[in-house]
């Protein structure tokens, strides 16, 4: 359970009543989210999710998160509201934590995606790209192409401790990687960590995404490629061609990759692969001897780049070159 500050029910009642949501009735640790502290709270009312921000977020970016949840939801994304107190705020603090509440979302995620969970992740990724598109606050990606060799520096003594030849695979990533990245790309806000965990069904539906603790400004067929990596890979490192077709024909029908998306869809993918490769390897070797949340392994990143680094063409993902 991914809880890492303690919330007293005193605490938690007086922060309540900040807002017109009733009275405390029940609330729990739940394991949503590696970064924060996550509380599911019951009032009389309704049910919320609390969140308290630790050291891991910088606050100064919780107004672009939280803004961005409130205006994409006013746009029809089905997604977690910002739940404003009697001032208007919607930062608050609770146990000295700053922290915000949001509505709860109904739904489960899929722990093995079918090829219809993937073409309605594939609209819901388009739909929500549209909705950003007017979305005036902006976010540097810190995770992006010219992040990912000071990331690699921060561990690359000690990447072959992970398996053996993958520093070599890295720093030869990285070259190639830099220079080939596409720069003139459609952009705009991504949620940029769309895995099946922060996507909700409700039986066939789609119920909503949630998590957008990562989102940032960036090229929009760059999340395509994350939501490739994330969705349409088999346990033993396999392509899943059919889950790919369909995530990438859900997309096209709400908004249609450009040709020069689908060009550069190749390197988005290795790109994406290489980021979580990167990030999981850090992970893996930084955690603390106490960790609360145990690191994914990044050799599933491994696994992915060596297919990415054998395909020239969205054909191999299951999509079509020309429009």
């Amino acid at each position: 359970m991914a809880v890492y500050t303690e919330v007293t029910d005193d605490e938690l009642s007086s922060f309540l009543a900040r807002y017109d949501v009733g009275t405390l009735v029940a609330y729990k640790g739940i394991a949503e989210g590696v970064e924060n502290t996550n509380y599911l709270v019951q009032t009389s009312t309704a049910r919320f999710i609390l969140t308290l921000y630790e050291k891991r977020v910088s606050t100064s970016d919780l107004p672009f998160f939280l803004g961005l949840m409130e205006h994409v939801s006013e746009r029809g994304v089905s997604c977690p509201r910002p739940v404003h107190a009697r001032d208007g705020q919607i930062l608050s603090e609770v146990a000295g934590r700053t922290a915000a509440m949001v509505t709860f979302l109904d739904g489960f995620s899929v722990r093995k995606p079918r090829a219809d969970h993937c073409h309605k992740l594939g609209r819901a990724l388009a739909q929500l790209h549209l909705a950003t598109g007017t979305f005036n606050q902006s976010r540097p990606n810190a995770l992006g192409e010219s992040g990912w060799r000071p990331l690699f520096e921060k561990f690359r003594s000690r990447a072959d401790g992970i398996a053996p030849g993958l520093q070599s695979l890295i720093d030869g990533e990285l070259k190639a990687l830099h220079s080939s990245w596409p720069s003139t790309l459609p952009t705009g806000v991504i949620h940029a960590d769309l895995f099946p965990d922060n996507v909700f069904f409700l039986g066939d539906s789609l119920s909503g995404l949630i998590d957008f603790y990562f989102a940032c400004n960036d090229a929009l067929a760059y999340d395509v490629a994350i939501s490739l990596n994330a969705w349409c890979f088999e346990q033993d490192g396999a392509f899943n061609l059919t889950k790919g077709r369909a995530l990438l024909e859900g997309y096209d029908s709400v908004r249609r990759l450009t040709p020069e998306e689908r060009a550069a869809m190749p390197v988005l993918a290795r790109g994406a692969a290489t980021r979580f490769l990167l990030t999981r390897s850090y992970d893996w070797l930084n955690r603390p001897a106490n960790a609360i949340v145990t690191p994914h392994d990044p050799l599933d990143y491994v696994r992915r780049l060596r297919f990415h680094q054998t395909v020239h063409s969205i054909v191999a993902y299951g999509g079509s070159e020309g429009r």
